[in-house]
């Protein structure tokens, strides 16, 4: 399942992460890459020890994290603070799959969904796309500055080369209670019906009957 999210960022948020990702120093990508990804990877991330990225990740996760649509999708039970890329002219990220386990030896967790925030506009540069493979084909995925796309960690993707301007993104992973990505959509259906029998029909035992199936099959398929 791919899930865009628009807006999780507002204007004023993405000027403040802009102007923060402006001071920073950078490093090559592969330096946070694994093995197979290391052949393919050609970017630029900041310094994991930058204190800018502190108040990056406080304004970035904490928009991320409350937002209803990736409460929804994500289900989460563990997500890691997010990388922050740079992509300039002749940089991509050719096809891979993300590391199925990620974190540091005390704090390791499985990689289930990958999200990607961008944060700066389409137009700000040309190339970028991310291209994820799907049952359906490939997807090309190049958001408006704030926007979020969910997508199973399992899939194939890429960045497709920048040609002119500049690429950036916030990318973060996350360890769902539901481990299967079919079960995931399953309950991220029936929660999007619900909300909308909420509206439409709230006294309805049809209502009833979606909340209770919803309820129960997050009991059942839950790894807490």
């Amino acid at each position: 399942m791919l899930v865009t999210i628009p807006e999780v960022l507002n204007k004023e948020d993405i000027s403040v992460i802009q102007d923060l990702m402006a001071t920073a120093n950078f490093r090559e990508g592969t330096a946070s890459a694994g093995s197979e990804a290391k052949r393919v990877k050609n970017n630029h991330e900041m310094f994991i020890s930058e204190i800018e990225t502190q108040r990056l990740n406080n304004l970035v996760m904490g928009k991320l994290v409350q937002n209803p649509t990736y409460i929804a999708a994500a289900f989460a039970k563990k997500i890691a603070a997010p990388f922050y890329a740079k992509y300039t002219k002749g940089m991509f990220y050719g096809k891979h799959v993300d590391d199925p386990i990620m974190g540091p030896p005390n704090q390791r967790y499985r990689t289930d969904i990958s999200i990607t925030i961008f944060l700066n506009q389409p137009e700000d540069y040309d190339g970028g796309e991310l291209v994820i493979s799907t049952a359906f084909g490939e997807q090309k995925v190049k958001l408006a500055a704030g926007g979020a796309v969910m997508y199973p960690s399992s899939s194939t993707h890429q960045v497709a080369e920048v040609t002119r301007g500049e690429r950036l993104v916030a990318v973060t992973w996350l360890q769902s209670t539901i481990p299967d990505p079919a079960r995931r959509e399953i309950l991220y259906n029936l929660s999007q019906a619900r909300e909308t029998m909420i509206e439409t029909v709230p006294e309805s035992a049809e209502l009833e009957q979606v909340s209770n199936s919803y309820v129960n099959l997050l009991r059942m398929w839950s790894d807490i």
